[in-house]
């Protein structure tokens, strides 16, 4: 039986090479993207299904859900991937305001669990299904006290505590759905080169993908409720 993954945010980046990568490994893998023509390029670059999907809108992502129902009849993988890192200008706590916080929890968060909630039916019918959500180390706590971490002074409000949310997210499902076989990561891909930094990362797109990868594909003996990236745990 061929495993159906779902990537949001897949028509570039570390997205695109998640999609790119399962694929490889034979899973049917939607690529979601809210840009039509970006994500039906991508798809068609991949041999892969696309569906619309806006992560901050409701209807979008019920209606990606009941596409996937009709396609498909389950989900065995959704990669939260889709993210932001939100207005350059607000990035230190003095010049946040509530509105640059609510853009970047929008789509961080708040359309984390909207997609999540609407594809766990189909997740739930899956003998094996399998959450990652794409975090940061700068989400940490740990490492964002630690004087000595190599990212202590980067201090965006709003990008490093909706990554902090989201860990607490991830944690919080895989509480709830610890009886069942559904396992629930977050992944930190690492500082990579993508349109999120304007390519300043020194590591590949690929590379990031590659954690992600591997927690979707996690067999039965794989953990729950972790924060994971290539070299093991990351501090919460």
């Amino acid at each position: 039986m061929t495993n159906i993954a779902l990537i949001t945010g897949a028509n570039k980046g570390i997205g695109y090479e998640i999609a790119r990568l399962l694929a490889g490994q034979g899973v049917t893998t939607i690529v979601g993207a809210r840009d039509e023509e970006r994500g039906r390029a991508a798809a068609e670059r991949l041999g892969q299904p696309y569906v619309r999907l806006d992560v901050t809108d409701e209807e979008s992502v019920a209606a990606a859900a009941k596409w996937i129902d009709g396609e498909y009849g389950r989900l065995d993988i959704l990669v939260n991937n889709a993210g932001i890192t939100g207005d350059t200008a607000a990035y230190l706590p003095s010049a946040a305001t509530a509105a640059h916080l609510r853009e970047v929890y929008e789509t961080n968060v708040f359309g984390v669990v909207t997609v999540t909630n609407a594809m766990l039916p189909l997740l739930r019918r899956s003998p094996a299904g399998r959450i990652v959500n794409m975090s940061s180390e700068l989400g940490s706590l740990a490492m964002a006290a630690d004087p000595d971490s190599p990212y202590a002074d980067v201090n965006i409000l709003a990008y490093n505590s909706s990554k902090s949310a989201l860990n607490m997210v991830t944690v919080s499902y895989a509480k709830e759905l610890k009886d069942t076989p559904i396992k629930v990561n977050a992944a930190n891909p690492g500082y990579c080169a993508t349109d999120l930094n304007q390519h300043q990362g020194f590591r590949t797109a690929e590379q990031g993908a590659a954690i992600a990868v591997r927690l979707a594909t996690l067999d039965e003996s794989g953990p729950s409720g972790a924060f994971l990236e290539d070299a093991g745990p990351v501090r919460w």
